[in-house]
């Protein structure tokens, strides 16, 4: 069993810093959000998930002050789009480093589809997206209360789109069907759902 504090790793056993891939994989944070002079941003992010069922909130974490994080701020608003196997290679497109003002929608020949409740727009090719309106942006600090250049947004989901076809015969969205990919761990690995199995809690 290997012990290391994270910053006096042993490079020479762990020459990748192993963190994202022992907690993962983990959805991916495909954030669309509009600047306040118009200018639109689809960005993944790796640091993403849902924390809160009532109200549904969701929470991405910004390494640097990104076009998502400063959007998302200056507009209190942003969408959530569900990154598929189907969208893969849109979605890799979208992670790209572009000048502000281009839009990564084009870039990967993304068509958007209008908000109803944000003036986000959403991907059109996605089975969900998720409207949020922003509760909070947290710096985050280290353990000595040192700045580490991370930013938490946490937002409420506000409105919800959602393809039909993505519903089993029960009324539940499919995820097998639907083929969310993951990240899994390093720069360059991603899992994808295509299996689900089940277990009864416990009474």
């Amino acid at each position: 069993m290997i012990f290391y504090e994270p910053h006096r790793r042993d490079k020479a056993v762990l020459p990748h810093d192993p963190f994202k891939a022992f907690v993962g994989p983990r959805p991916i944070g495909w954030v669309s959000t509009v600047g306040p002079d118009g200018a639109v941003n689809l960005a993944p992010y790796s640091y993403f998930n849902a924390i809160c069922d009532a109200p549904p909130m969701l929470a991405f974490s910004s390494a640097g002050e990104k076009d998502s994080l400063t959007f998302a701020r200056a507009t209190g608003e942003f969408t959530w789009n569900l990154a598929t196997w189907d969208l893969r290679e849109q979605m890799n497109t979208s992670s790209g480093t572009y000048p502000r003002g281009v839009s990564e929608f084009a870039e990967a020949g993304l068509d958007m589809a209008a908000g109803q409740l944000v003036s986000t727009p959403r991907v059109a090719a996605s089975p969900v997206a998720l409207e949020c309106r922003v509760l909070l942006v947290h710096d985050l600090v280290d353990a000595d209360g040192g700045d580490t250049d991370h930013h938490l947004v946490v937002g409420q989901v506000v409105g919800v789109h959602l393809d039909e076809a993505a519903l089993d015969d029960r009324g539940r969205f499919d995820t097998a069907g639907a083929q969310p990919i993951l990240r899994a761990g390093y720069l360059d690995e991603y899992a994808v759902v295509r299996d689900l199995f089940h277990m009864e809690r416990p009474s």
